[in-house]
């Protein structure tokens, strides 16, 4: 079995920082895209950043300049360093991942079960 379990979540001042990290374990073969998305209360999941497997990066243009996405292939782990935290970016965060695991030949999307992520005063 495949898992992904996040950890990083918190509350935070806006102007802020918290660094998000997903780890992912199991039978894994290999790990294409990895990548965060959030929800917020009464909103639609919304994709945050993507990194390839080869570490090229892509974000929303709310979070450009503000977000950095990272991964350890070795360690099979994404993280998401944000600063200059703002009160709209409240919401649980989710970690995913295009995974193939052991004894296939197709990828499929894994979830995190989610971090809450809170910017208030």
């Amino acid at each position: 079995q495949v898992q992904l379990v996040e950890s990083g979540g918190g509350l935070v001042q806006p102007g802020g920082s918290l660094r998000l990290s997903c780890a992912a374990s199991g039978s894994i073969r290999a790990i294409n895209a990895m990548a965060w998305y959030r929800q917020a209360p009464g909103k639609d999941r919304e994709l945050v950043a993507t990194i390839t497997s080869d570490g090229r990066p892509n974000y929303a243009d709310s979070v450009k300049g503000r977000f950095t996405i990272s991964r350890d292939n070795a360690k099979n782990i994404v993280s998401l360093q944000m600063n200059s935290l703002k009160p709209e970016d409240t919401a649980v965060y989710y970690c995913n991942a295009a995974i193939i695991p052991y004894g296939d030949y197709r990828r499929y999307p894994y979830w995190g079960q989610g971090t809450q992520v809170t910017v208030s005063s």
